[in-house]
């Protein structure tokens, strides 16, 4: 993972707007939101067509962006970012939701394909490069494929709420290994708090 001196970008894929607000797709958003009430960062401010949040996490200056492009132009709003505040592809880290992962799963890995994720191809458009980091986070599958859309675009249920709310506190309280580059750490840490109990 990353160098320890210049800062990041953490990207959380979503749509703007109240009415996504709740939907799986804006899973990214919800664990962006989540990593900065925790660390207590600055108030969202609108910039780089998106939302922006700064603050340190451990010791690592980490820029927080929601685009508010719609996540099929996610990398407009990213790459804007990222060359203004001269962050290299290697240094940011895109928030999104996966179907392949069962609900409240966390991977993270570099670069890859984009599996059919809009937000993802599109970041991948606008840098010109794969070699950015994705936190993979489970929303599960709906079992076949034409059911894909409706799932994604729609709002998590009653009976997702326990483990949804277990993995943003998770995802928040290991941020820091994260910051650090520790990537393996960071998915033992979420794995851990998220255990059923």
């Amino acid at each position: 993972m990353p160098p320890q001196d210049g800062p990041l970008l953490w990207v959380g894929l979503g749509n703007p707007g109240s009415e996504h607000a709740r939907q799986r797709h804006n899973i990214g958003f919800m664990v962006l939101d989540a990593i900065a009430r925790r660390h207590r960062f600055s108030p969202w401010r609108k910039r780089f067509k998106g939302e922006v949040s700064e603050g340190t996490i451990a010791g690592r200056r980490v820029w927080a962006l929601k685009p508010l492009t719609y996540m099929n132009a996610s990398g407009d709003a990213v790459q804007q970012a990222a060359a203004f505040l001269k962050i290299p592809p290697e240094d940011v880290t895109a928030f999104h939701d996966e179907l392949d992962l069962a609900p409240g799963k966390v991977r993270v890995k570099k670069g890859g394909g984009v599996a059919g994720h809009n937000g993802l191809r599109d970041m991948r458009r606008a840098f010109g490069s794969p070699e950015f980091w994705r936190v993979r986070v489970g929303i599960g599958h709906p079992g076949h494929k034409d059911a894909v859309t409706g799932h994604v675009l729609g709002n998590f249920a009653k009976q997702d709420q326990p483990w949804l709310e277990k993995l943003l506190d998770a995802a928040a309280d290991a941020a820091p290994m994260l910051a650090e580059g520790r990537a393996e750490d960071f998915m033992t840490r979420v794995a851990l708090l998220t255990q059923e109990t």
